[in-house]
């Protein structure tokens, strides 16, 4: 009997397409875009709950965060006038679309809030801003997951389920650490347990994330991907580490903090770029393509020998 070929894709060319995306570019979006809306979140928090400092250096690194990621996306994009078509329509089905509306109102509420802030004036107003910005912070935080999975990219598209979590994870490390880097010792409690709370999620997400893939996961565990995600899973334990044990070290403390803060940081933008790394490799071997395909239509195959039907969402 003749073996069954393993068949792996035309002349052994990706099956699909990888992005086109420029690396620094649109993994610098991702990172920044965490950043701000996570960090207009720990803004709010720190605004609400009397720590002034704090609350002043989340709001304007939150919309200098915005600012960037809007110039990353533009310089992908090639011209201004690419970003402002998208918002002539808005379109609930395009994640791009979706995206970019949100930036749209993020935008001038984080730059209200940190206006005042800096200013010391309207104090109403720069509170309901304040308010604004953190009602939107989460999605402008999480959306490029969504945006990421929607595509037909394996390592992305098989963790379409994990992915928000992980960016989620990744925003609120990059975010607590920028207000261990810039607030007081005395106020940063609140982001310190924040770092905590990133570090599990970003462990949680990463592990199920690589469970749910499959052989695809491979593209997260090795090459350029690999060693970045290996360091962002180091650098935000650690940093959260780091900055629970800063207050309790004296005169080191606040240096301590301020390392702790950028350990998180750096393993916020590890995280991203790895991620996105993953996704460009997965979609130039043709094995994550047509493998978890034909592994689909097997389980398809047997649920309906078994008088089963087969729900991939359920995956």
């Amino acid at each position: 009997m003749v073996p069954r070929a393993e068949f792996q894709s035309y002349y052994g060319r990706p099956v699909i397409k990888a992005p086109s995306w420029s690396p620094r570019d649109i993994a610098g979006y991702f990172f920044l875009g965490g950043l701000a809306g996570a960090g207009s979140v720990l803004a709010a928090g720190a605004h609400f709950t009397g720590r002034p400092v704090t609350a002043t250096a989340l709001k304007v690194s939150s919309v200098g965060a915005a600012g960037l990621s809007v110039a990353a996306l533009i310089h992908d994009l090639g011209r201004p006038s690419r970003f402002t078509h998208m918002l002539r329509v808005f379109k609930p089905t395009s994640p791009m679309s979706v995206g970019s509306w949100l930036l749209g109102v993020y935008g001038p509420a984080a730059g209200l809030a940190a206006a005042t802030a800096v200013s010391g004036t309207f104090r109403r107003v720069g509170a309901a801003a304040t308010l604004g910005a953190a009602l939107t912070g989460p999605a402008v935080a999480t959306y490029t997951a969504v945006l990421a999975a929607d595509t037909a990219v394996p390592a992305w598209h098989g963790a379409h389920r994990e992915l928000p979590y992980l960016f989620a994870a990744s925003a609120t490390a990059a975010a607590s650490g920028m207000a261990l880097v810039a607030g007081p010792i005395r106020e940063t409690g609140p982001a310190r347990c924040a770092a905590v709370l990133a570090a599990a999620g970003d462990l949680a997400a990463s592990t199920a994330a690589e469970r749910r893939l499959g052989s695809v996961a491979e593209t997260w565990r090795e090459g350029r991907a690999g060693t970045l995600l290996r360091c962002a899973r180091t650098l935000i334990v650690g940093g959260a580490a780091a900055g629970i044990a800063a207050p309790f070290l004296g005169r080191a403390a606040r240096p301590a903090a301020s390392v702790a803060g950028l350990a998180l940081l750096a393993g916020s933008a590890c995280t991203r770029f790895g991620v996105f790394a993953a996704g460009v490799a997965s979609a130039e071997d043709p094995r994550h393509t047509v493998v978890p395909q034909r592994e689909r239509l097997e389980r398809e195959r047997a649920a309906q020998e078994n008088g089963g039907a087969y729900d991939p969402d359920k995956e």
